[in-house]
Protein backbone atom coordinates (compact mmCIF):
# COMPACT_ATOMS: atom_id res chain seq x y z
CA UNK A 1 0.00 0.00 0.00
CA UNK A 2 1.49 3.46 -0.97
CA UNK A 3 1.66 6.12 1.46
CA UNK A 4 -1.65 7.93 -0.74
CA UNK A 5 -3.08 4.99 -0.31
CA UNK A 6 -2.72 4.58 3.52
CA UNK A 7 -4.09 8.53 3.60
CA UNK A 8 -7.51 7.62 1.88
CA UNK A 9 -7.89 4.59 4.26
CA UNK A 10 -8.90 4.22 8.07
CA UNK A 11 -6.15 1.58 9.18
CA UNK A 12 -6.86 -1.00 11.05
CA UNK A 13 -4.23 -4.17 10.95
CA UNK A 14 -6.77 -7.26 11.76
CA UNK A 15 -10.25 -6.78 13.06
CA UNK A 16 -10.88 -3.80 15.72
CA UNK A 17 -13.29 -4.28 18.73
CA UNK A 18 -15.03 -1.03 19.56
CA UNK A 19 -18.74 -0.43 20.04
CA UNK A 20 -21.26 1.85 19.16
CA UNK A 21 -24.53 2.94 21.36
CA UNK A 22 -27.91 1.94 21.09
CA UNK A 23 -28.78 5.37 19.97
CA UNK A 24 -25.87 4.93 16.78
CA UNK A 25 -28.27 1.74 16.26
CA UNK A 26 -31.11 3.13 16.01
CA UNK A 27 -30.00 5.55 13.45
CA UNK A 28 -27.74 3.27 11.12
CA UNK A 29 -30.67 0.82 10.95
CA UNK A 30 -33.50 3.71 10.69
CA UNK A 31 -35.27 1.89 13.53
CA UNK A 32 -37.67 3.52 16.21
CA UNK A 33 -37.60 2.10 20.15
CA UNK A 34 -40.92 0.28 19.11
CA UNK A 35 -39.44 -0.98 16.09
CA UNK A 36 -38.04 -3.10 18.72
CA UNK A 37 -40.91 -4.37 20.93
CA UNK A 38 -41.98 -8.11 20.94
CA UNK A 39 -39.24 -8.61 18.25
CA UNK A 40 -37.02 -10.94 19.29
CA UNK A 41 -33.54 -9.07 18.02
CA UNK A 42 -30.21 -10.81 17.00
CA UNK A 43 -26.88 -8.27 16.67
CA UNK A 44 -24.01 -9.66 15.11
CA UNK A 45 -21.19 -9.77 15.50
CA UNK A 46 -21.99 -7.53 18.47
CA UNK A 47 -18.75 -6.80 19.49
CA UNK A 48 -18.34 -4.26 22.53
CA UNK A 49 -21.62 -2.17 21.69
CA UNK A 50 -24.09 -1.28 24.08
CA UNK A 51 -26.75 -1.91 21.73
CA UNK A 52 -27.37 -5.35 23.57
CA UNK A 53 -26.95 -3.84 27.01
CA UNK A 54 -29.42 -1.17 26.25
CA UNK A 55 -31.92 -2.88 24.41
CA UNK A 56 -32.22 -5.73 27.01
CA UNK A 57 -32.53 -2.95 29.94
CA UNK A 58 -35.53 -1.78 27.41
CA UNK A 59 -37.22 -5.11 28.01
CA UNK A 60 -36.40 -6.53 24.28
CA UNK A 61 -35.60 -9.94 23.43
CA UNK A 62 -31.40 -9.72 22.30
CA UNK A 63 -28.96 -11.44 22.07
CA UNK A 64 -25.74 -10.62 20.66
CA UNK A 65 -23.40 -12.86 19.25
CA UNK A 66 -19.17 -12.41 18.40
CA UNK A 67 -16.04 -14.60 17.79
CA UNK A 68 -14.81 -12.46 20.94
CA UNK A 69 -16.84 -13.77 23.45
CA UNK A 70 -15.00 -17.05 23.78
CA UNK A 71 -12.92 -14.47 26.01
CA UNK A 72 -13.59 -13.87 29.84
CA UNK A 73 -14.09 -10.29 30.56
CA UNK A 74 -10.78 -9.04 31.35
CA UNK A 75 -9.53 -10.60 28.14
CA UNK A 76 -12.00 -8.50 26.31
CA UNK A 77 -12.08 -5.31 28.56
CA UNK A 78 -8.35 -5.01 27.84
CA UNK A 79 -8.79 -5.46 23.87
CA UNK A 80 -11.54 -2.90 24.03
CA UNK A 81 -9.79 -0.03 25.35
CA UNK A 82 -6.62 -0.45 23.48
CA UNK A 83 -8.35 -0.70 20.47
CA UNK A 84 -10.59 2.88 21.48
CA UNK A 85 -7.60 3.87 22.45
CA UNK A 86 -5.70 3.64 18.53
CA UNK A 87 -9.08 4.38 16.80
CA UNK A 88 -9.03 7.44 19.27
CA UNK A 89 -5.21 8.26 18.26
CA UNK A 90 -6.03 7.84 14.61
CA UNK A 91 -9.20 9.67 14.11
CA UNK A 92 -8.17 13.82 13.90
CA UNK A 93 -5.62 12.73 10.65
CA UNK A 94 -8.44 10.79 9.08
CA UNK A 95 -10.90 13.07 9.56
CA UNK A 96 -11.53 13.84 5.37
CA UNK A 97 -12.98 10.26 5.48
CA UNK A 98 -16.04 11.44 7.29
CA UNK A 99 -18.93 13.03 7.86
CA UNK A 100 -19.42 14.92 11.24
CA UNK A 101 -23.09 15.90 11.23
CA UNK A 102 -23.95 13.11 13.36
CA UNK A 103 -20.93 13.96 16.01
CA UNK A 104 -20.05 17.10 15.50
CA UNK A 105 -16.26 16.54 16.43
CA UNK A 106 -13.06 14.03 17.17
CA UNK A 107 -13.84 14.26 21.03
CA UNK A 108 -17.17 13.88 20.62
CA UNK A 109 -17.00 10.93 18.53
CA UNK A 110 -14.55 9.23 21.04
CA UNK A 111 -17.14 9.90 23.84
CA UNK A 112 -19.49 8.25 22.07
CA UNK A 113 -16.90 5.29 21.59
CA UNK A 114 -16.46 5.12 25.47
CA UNK A 115 -19.54 5.34 26.34
CA UNK A 116 -20.95 2.04 24.26
CA UNK A 117 -17.91 0.43 25.41
CA UNK A 118 -17.93 0.99 28.88
CA UNK A 119 -22.02 -0.04 29.15
CA UNK A 120 -20.93 -3.02 27.23
CA UNK A 121 -17.92 -3.82 29.93
CA UNK A 122 -20.28 -3.19 32.74
CA UNK A 123 -22.96 -5.66 31.29
CA UNK A 124 -20.59 -8.50 29.14
CA UNK A 125 -20.47 -10.36 32.69
CA UNK A 126 -23.55 -11.14 33.67
CA UNK A 127 -25.34 -10.93 30.69
CA UNK A 128 -22.29 -13.69 29.14
CA UNK A 129 -23.72 -16.12 31.87
CA UNK A 130 -26.76 -15.08 31.15
CA UNK A 131 -26.25 -16.05 27.76
CA UNK A 132 -27.15 -12.85 26.29
CA UNK A 133 -23.65 -12.63 24.32
CA UNK A 134 -22.89 -15.91 22.79
CA UNK A 135 -19.88 -17.00 21.16
CA UNK A 136 -20.76 -17.47 17.56
CA UNK A 137 -18.45 -17.12 14.29
CA UNK A 138 -19.56 -16.78 10.83
CA UNK A 139 -20.10 -18.16 8.55
CA UNK A 140 -22.21 -20.53 11.16
CA UNK A 141 -23.61 -19.86 14.12
CA UNK A 142 -25.46 -22.24 16.48
CA UNK A 143 -29.05 -20.67 16.47
CA UNK A 144 -31.54 -22.59 15.33
CA UNK A 145 -33.45 -21.47 12.05
CA UNK A 146 -35.70 -19.19 12.12
CA UNK A 147 -34.68 -18.59 16.08
CA UNK A 148 -35.11 -14.12 15.38
CA UNK A 149 -37.31 -12.44 13.93
CA UNK A 150 -34.91 -9.25 13.23
CA UNK A 151 -31.08 -9.73 13.09
CA UNK A 152 -28.76 -6.60 12.27
CA UNK A 153 -25.28 -7.01 11.40
CA UNK A 154 -22.96 -3.88 11.30
CA UNK A 155 -19.19 -3.09 10.41
CA UNK A 156 -18.06 -6.61 9.46
CA UNK A 157 -19.17 -7.57 6.01
CA UNK A 158 -18.17 -5.17 3.50
CA UNK A 159 -16.28 -3.08 5.62
CA UNK A 160 -13.31 -5.84 5.82
CA UNK A 161 -14.26 -6.51 2.05
CA UNK A 162 -9.95 -6.50 1.68
CA UNK A 163 -9.41 -9.15 3.96
CA UNK A 164 -12.91 -11.50 4.07
CA UNK A 165 -13.30 -13.53 0.78
CA UNK A 166 -16.62 -13.36 -1.33
CA UNK A 167 -17.89 -16.26 -0.21
CA UNK A 168 -17.52 -15.12 3.15
CA UNK A 169 -19.69 -12.61 2.79
CA UNK A 170 -22.13 -14.85 0.90
CA UNK A 171 -22.39 -17.36 2.91
CA UNK A 172 -22.39 -15.02 6.04
CA UNK A 173 -25.54 -13.31 4.67
CA UNK A 174 -27.23 -16.38 4.18
CA UNK A 175 -26.60 -17.93 7.32
CA UNK A 176 -28.25 -14.86 8.97
CA UNK A 177 -30.98 -14.96 6.84
CA UNK A 178 -31.63 -18.71 8.00
CA UNK A 179 -31.82 -17.36 11.53
CA UNK A 180 -34.49 -14.66 10.77
CA UNK A 181 -38.10 -14.93 9.94
CA UNK A 182 -38.54 -11.44 8.86
CA UNK A 183 -35.49 -9.52 7.91
CA UNK A 184 -31.67 -8.58 8.30
CA UNK A 185 -30.26 -5.15 7.92
CA UNK A 186 -26.31 -4.62 7.31
CA UNK A 187 -24.57 -1.57 7.59
CA UNK A 188 -22.19 -0.25 5.84
CA UNK A 189 -21.75 -1.32 2.53
CA UNK A 190 -18.62 0.35 2.06
CA UNK A 191 -14.86 -0.27 3.16
CA UNK A 192 -12.29 0.87 5.27
CA UNK A 193 -11.28 3.15 2.26
CA UNK A 194 -15.33 4.96 2.30
CA UNK A 195 -15.29 2.94 -0.74
CA UNK A 196 -18.58 0.33 -2.39
CA UNK A 197 -17.64 -2.62 -1.87
CA UNK A 198 -17.35 -3.99 -5.31
CA UNK A 199 -19.14 -7.07 -5.60
CA UNK A 200 -22.15 -5.79 -4.52
CA UNK A 201 -24.17 -6.11 -7.13
CA UNK A 202 -22.85 -9.56 -7.61
CA UNK A 203 -24.38 -10.15 -4.24
CA UNK A 204 -27.50 -9.04 -4.76
CA UNK A 205 -28.08 -11.39 -7.56
CA UNK A 206 -27.10 -13.90 -5.71
CA UNK A 207 -29.29 -13.77 -3.03
CA UNK A 208 -32.41 -12.66 -5.18
CA UNK A 209 -31.62 -15.99 -7.40
CA UNK A 210 -31.89 -17.75 -3.33
CA UNK A 211 -35.22 -16.45 -3.47
CA UNK A 212 -34.67 -13.15 -0.88
CA UNK A 213 -35.55 -9.64 -1.25
CA UNK A 214 -32.65 -7.73 -1.26
CA UNK A 215 -32.59 -4.18 -1.06
CA UNK A 216 -30.90 -1.16 -0.95
CA UNK A 217 -32.38 1.54 1.44
CA UNK A 218 -31.54 4.30 2.74
CA UNK A 219 -30.48 5.11 6.49
CA UNK A 220 -30.49 8.99 8.27
CA UNK A 221 -27.12 8.09 9.37
CA UNK A 222 -24.14 9.11 7.83
CA UNK A 223 -20.28 9.00 8.96
CA UNK A 224 -18.25 7.58 6.77
CA UNK A 225 -18.56 9.17 4.02
CA UNK A 226 -21.21 8.22 1.33
CA UNK A 227 -22.12 5.15 3.62
CA UNK A 228 -26.15 6.25 3.46
CA UNK A 229 -27.45 2.60 2.69
CA UNK A 230 -27.84 -0.20 4.29
CA UNK A 231 -28.80 -3.89 2.94
CA UNK A 232 -32.19 -5.02 3.97
CA UNK A 233 -32.81 -9.10 3.68
CA UNK A 234 -36.34 -9.79 3.30
CA UNK A 235 -37.04 -13.45 4.40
Amino acid sequence: MSENDTADAFEVADFVVIGRTFEEYLAMFDLEPADLEGRRVLDCPSGTDSFVATAHERGVSVTGADVLYRHPPAVVARRCRADVAAVAEQLPDKRHLFEWEYYGSVDRRVAFLERASERFLADYPTGRLEGRYAFAELPELPFASDSFSLVLSAHLLFLYGDRLEYEFHLESLRELARVATDEVRVYPLQGLDAEPYERLDEVLETLRADGYDATLIETPFEFQTGSTDMLVLSV
